[in-house]
């Protein structure tokens, strides 16, 4: 919680700064998990994700997005529907802290310095580092936590926002994360010290996904922008 203290007040310092247009705010929705354990449900959230949000808005059909989120990715194979996996009984939890950096591009003019009503869809993707736990299955068959370890994903992201007072805007998102690890769950762990490889479970060939749905609330300031072909 405290990286993300430390994010949000270095990010509302910019405040000062004059250029463009800024929005920031917090980042709250649910989170779940798809792969190898628990339902193979794609919108299930199961799990709180928090996190904080800023955005440089640079032109009127796209904007810079920096988002830092913190949740905790589990699932259970009795709340499957395959028998095979409510047979085997495996569970887990994995904490994890994702800092994602990218595009989003609106759908209609976003020109939040306008009179007008502003409401438009929304995309987001870019590149998302992740933090979790390396997990493997011990000869009990439970899955235990190993060492930490950094991976990545692509967020891809379907929003509908719009600006609800003079400096304020909502919006609502659905995401999808198709990480580059697939041992988010443990199915796939890797080599350790002495070069003992630990049992491996499920699918083998496709990575782990997870999901985020959830609203952000975000502050808008800077002065009115001039935009450029950028």
């Amino acid at each position: 919680m405290r990286y993300l203290s430390f994010v949000f007040i270095t990010l509302l310092a910019l405040t000062s700064a004059k250029a463009q247009t800024y929005e920031i705010g917090p980042y709250l929705g649910g989170a779940n998990y798809i792969g190898d354990v628990g339902s193979t449900s794609y919108i299930d959230p199961n799990e709180v994700f928090y996190g904080v949000v800023f955005k440089w808005n640079r032109s009127k059909r796209h904007s810079f997005r920096f988002t830092l989120a913190q949740t905790e990715l589990s699932a259970t194979d009795a709340d499957s529907d395959e028998g095979r996996r409510s047979q085997r009984g495996l569970s887990f939890s994995n904490n994890l802290t994702e800092a994602s950096l990218g595009i989003e591009y609106t759908f209609w003019d976003w020109d939040l310095f306008s009179n007008k009503p502003q409401y438009t869809p929304y995309l987001y993707t870019g590149l998302t580092g992740i933090y979790t736990n390396d997990l493997y299955l011990d000869p009990e068959g439970e899955l235990v936590e190993e060492d930490n370890k950094f991976s990545a994903s692509i967020p891809m992201v379907i929003g509908f926002k719009m600006r609800i007072a003079p400096h304020f805007v909502l919006a609502t998102e659905i995401g999808a994360r198709m990480s580059f690890s697939d041992n988010l769950d443990g199915s796939t762990p890797e080599e350790f010290d002495g070069g003992k490889k630990l049992p491996s479970f499920g699918n083998q060939n496709t990575n782990d996904w997870y999901m985020f749905t959830g609203l952000t609330l975000t502050y808008t300031f800077g002065r009115k922008p001039c935009y450029c072909n950028f």
